[in-house]
This record gives C-alpha cells, sequence and structure tokens, in this order.
C-alpha cells in the first residue's frame, strides 16, 4: 500500500474508524514484528511491543501531521519502545568492587561451534516439507504432545507420529551431510 493509501487509512483512524485501524494492522503487522523481534530476540516480548505501538498509533493517529511516511511514523514509535524494553531491561546496580570469580561461561569458541550448529538446524528444518516441519516444530520446539499436535494440524495422531519419525531421519540425514561439508572444509 502506498503512502498516500496509509496517510488517507491514518486520518480515517483519527476520525474513529475500527475498520481503518485493522486495515493498517494487516500492512504493516508482519514486518513490524519481524522489525522488533530482531532488535529484542524475544517473539513475547516483540508481540507485546508490537500491540503496544497499535494501540499507541490507534491514540496518537489525530497527532500525525503527515511529516514523515506513515510507515516512518510506525516505525519510530516501535524504535522507542524497542529502546524502552532495553532500558527496563538494563537496570543494573552498581557495586564498588566485583567478586573475584572465574569466567563459568561457555568459551567462544563454544559459543561459535553452538551458532553454526544452530544455522545448520535452522537450514535442514527450512529444507523439509511444511508437513514434516510443522510436525517437528510443534513437537519438540512448542514442546506439545503428538494428541495436541494432531489437534492443531488436523490430522490423526499416528500420521503425527509417522511424520515425526520420518523428520527426524530426513533432520539427521542433512545435519550429517553438513556436519561432514565442515569437517571437510
Amino acid at each position: 500500500m502506498k503512502d498516500d493509501a496509509l496517510v488517507a487509512v491514518v486520518r480515517r483512524m483519527a476520525a474513529g474508524d475500527v475498520s481503518a485501524l485493522d486495515t493498517l494492522y494487516r500492512q504493516l503487522e508482519r514486518p513490524l514484528f519481524g522489525f522488533i523481534h530482531s532488535k529484542l530476540n524475544d517473539p513475547f516480548a516483540a508481540a507485546d511491543i508490537l500491540h503496544e505501538v497499535f494501540l499507541e498509533v490507534w491514540r496518537g493517529a489525530a497527532g500525525f501531521q503527515d511529516r514523515s511516511r506513515v510507515r516512518t511514523w510506525v516505525y519510530a514509535i516501535a524504535w522507542r519502545k524497542v529502546v524502552d524494553e532495553f532500558r527496563a531491561r538494563g537496570r543494573v546496580t552498581i557495586q564498588d568492587e566485583m567478586p573475584d570469580r572465574p569466567d563459568e561461561g561457555p568459551s567462544a569458541f563454544e559459543l561459535l561451534q553452538t551458532a553454526e550448529e544452530r544455522d545448520m538446524l535452522r537450514d535442514c528444518l527450512g529444507g523439509l516439507k511444511a508437513d514434516h516441519r510443522a510436525a517437528i516444530e510443534l513437537t519438540f520446539l512448542e514442546d506439545m504432545s503428538y494428541r495436541e499436535v494432531a489437534e492443531v494440524i488436523g490430522v490423526p495422531e499416528g500420521t503425527v507420529k509417522t511424520r515425526v519419525f520420518h523428520a527426524k531421519a530426513l533432520l539427521l540425514r542433512c545435519l550429517e551431510a553438513k556436519m561432514n561439508r565442515r569437517v571437510r572444509a
């Protein structure tokens, strides 16, 4: 949707047209969520902020003065909310002395290796057919039982078990191939 059309939508919102909010939400929800999520790396906090942004847009629609593009205005609101979230998370009390303790966290090498493995798994998951990927993600990432997954995707529980079995085999084959390529490199 072009900015002129978005300006008209904001003006309708300012006049109290709830359907205009729905229109704006449908236009900007996905890219705005991606923007917020990329900053916070927390989908739940990103969803909360997304809703706060649209609430503020609704409340502030009458104050929109058309000095910037609508997208810029909305993203600026989102950015401020992300910064506020960082500030809220970052509140720390400063001690006069730091206790002497060795760093017990993972080494830089371990962190790098974990990141590489995560990327390989993400690539392999992306290569699965949608029904296999959904079964794996709901079972392992969303921690749902086979029965719950069956209800969500509308197939028998046995089908879910079969999809998970085959998806795990495909993932294992893909990860082994990627690991072998990494070892040879």
